[in-house]
Parts: C-alpha cells; sequence; structure tokens
C-alpha cells in the first residue's frame, strides 16, 4: 500500500445540469442540482484512498457547514486529515460547475485554499519525509507548492505536479518536479509557449512530463527522447468531472509499478470516472479498476 501525500484544495461543488449551457444573459431550465465534495486536492486524495493508497491529506477548509462536512466526508473516505486546518473567519472554497451534454464550465472561488502556507506544508514535513509520492496543483497558492517542492527533493520523494488552473511555473519549480502532468493547454502556459506543437513541448522536459488529451490517451518523452503514447478507453461519458484528478491519483497510486503501468491504470480509472455523475462520484475502487483492466487488450 502506497503513502500518498496531497497538498491541495478542498471546495464543495455547487452542480447544475442542464440539456445545454446558457447564452451570456440567458436563464436556462435546468434538470438537476446537487453539492458534492471537490476540489482538485480533496478529489485526488480521495480518488487514491480507494484505489488502495494510504493517502494523508494537508489543506484547508473555512469555519462553516461546507468545511465540516468536507472534512467528514473526507475521513469517511479513509484520508489522513491530521493536517486540514479550518480557518476562522474565511469561507470554504466552492466551484459552480455546470454540466451539458458530458462536458463541464467551471468557476472555482478559492475561499479558504488561499490560506494554504508554506508553514502549513512545514508542518506536515515528517509525512511528506515518510511518502511513496507526493501530489500537488495549483488551487493553493503558488509559495505553498514551491515548499511542497522544496520538501519533496529533500527528502528524495517524487513529486508529481498537475499543474492545474493553468499558469506559467518558475524554472526553478519545473526544476524539482519528477512528473508534471498537463494537459496541452497546461504545458504550453506551464512553459510560457503558447501555440507551439505538443510535441515541441514535451520535448522540452525530456522524462518529467505526463501530458493528456482526453479522450486520445496520454503522452510522454523519456530521456532518450522516445515518446510513449497510452491510448483512452472508451466508455459512455456522462460527466467529465473530476475526470483529470483521478487520473493523477491513479499515476501516483500506482507510480511504483514503473510509468508506463501506471499511465495504463490512470488512463483505465479516468475512463471509468467518466461514466458517472460528480466528481468523486465515479472514481473507482481498487477492485472496480482491476476487474476493468483485465477486460481491456490495449
Amino acid at each position: 500500500m502506497p503513502k500518498v501525500v496531497v497538498v491541495g484544495s478542498i471546495n464543495m461543488d455547487l452542480v447544475a445540469q442542464a440539456s445545454r449551457f446558457p447564452e451570456p444573459g440567458e436563464t436556462l431550465s435546468g434538470e438537476r442540482f446537487v453539492t458534492c465534495p471537490g476540489g482538485k486536492g480533496a478529489n485526488q486524495a480521495v480518488a487514491a484512498s480507494r484505489l488502495g493508497a494510504q493517502v494523508v491529506m494537508v489543506g484547508a477548509v473555512g469555519d462553516d457547514a461546507f468545511g465540516r462536512e468536507l472534512v467528514d466526508g473526507l475521513d469517511r473516505e479513509g484520508v489522513v486529515t491530521r493536517h486540514v486546518k479550518t480557518v476562522e473567519g474565511t469561507a470554504t472554497g466552492v466551484a459552480l460547475i455546470t454540466v451539458a451534454g458530458g462536458e463541464n464550465t467551471i468557476i472555482v472561488i478559492p475561499g479558504a485554499n488561499h490560506a494554504l502556507t508554506p508553514a502549513d506544508v512545514e508542518a506536515a514535513e515528517a509525512d511528506i519525509a515518510s511518502a511513496d509520492v507526493v501530489l500537488t496543483q495549483l488551487e493553493v497558492p503558488l509559495a505553498t507548492v514551491e515548499t511542497v517542492a522544496i520538501l519533496a527533493e529533500k527528502h528524495g520523494v517524487p513529486l508529481i505536479l498537475n499543474p492545474a488552473p493553468a499558469a506559467q511555473l518558475p524554472a526553478e519549480l519545473l526544476a524539482r518536479v519528477t512528473l508534471l502532468t498537463p494537459n496541452e493547454h497546461e504545458l504550453a502556459l506551464a512553459l510560457n509557449q503558447p501555440g507551439t506543437p505538443f510535441p515541441d513541448l514535451l520535448a522540452q522536459l525530456p522524462g518529467k512530463v505526463v501530458m493528456t488529451r482526453g479522450e486520445h490517451g496520454a503522452y510522454h518523452v523519456d530521456t532518450q527522447g522516445a515518446v510513449y503514447h497510452q491510448p483512452g478507453f472508451k466508455v459512455d461519458v456522462v460527466d467529465t468531472t473530476g475526470a483529470g484528478d483521478t487520473y493523477n491519483a491513479a499515476l501516483a497510486a500506482h507510480l511504483q509499478l514503473g510509468l508506463k503501468p501506471a499511465m495504463r491504470a490512470a488512463a483505465a480509472a479516468a475512463a471509468m470516472s467518466v461514466t458517472r455523475f460528480g466528481a468523486q462520484g465515479g472514481m473507482p475502487t481498487a477492485d472496480e479498476l482491476a476487474a476493468f483492466l483485465a477486460e481491456q487488450t490495449a
């Protein structure tokens, strides 16, 4: 059972489902509304836990009902929450999500996530030092992410950085990352090279990037320049919310098996996640993933 430390955001997702997206200025009748636990950090923590990893979460919530509900939910999922702090006088982060035709639009309001500090990460140093892999994203302050990278490097622990939301990244941070897991847009922005074809982007960070391309799978260029492509798995899409988080969690949970097996497991887990509604609602268990993979030939 690998130990995965996840440093990142914890949100409540407010999800509206409709037949289509509204036009600007239009009021549209929806079909369904639900509140779902979310945030890239929490999503990845839950997904990794369901896949059998021992997961420690480092994050922040507000002193409100959403915050209490989210921490209780992480506890129920088996995620260790001793490093999740409650920020007084601050609202828990929320994401406003509209789902239509299997796609989604999202507005994130960070709330307490922006109160997660480098000191909070340093308080979790012992857990980071004993981890098999550390996983983080960009929904918390960049200085906090940089501290995660410094501590992971200090203790020789592999670091996976999911650079979302997209942002240009400092060279020092990129140098410390073991694996960067962007989509094509996120990789171009991380390197400040918009419009550059993705094979040229991948070649600039050999051995360091697993770039996802939705249903087309993921790509990796090793240190010798060889390109590896893990195809996606064909499924009936219901809701893509949380698919990227499931991918990253599965990659982290299986990284000890080697990068190619981890990429295959991640592609399968992400495919399974889009067949059900909600970011965490579709995340598979280890047994479900094993059964799905056993049925595949690719």
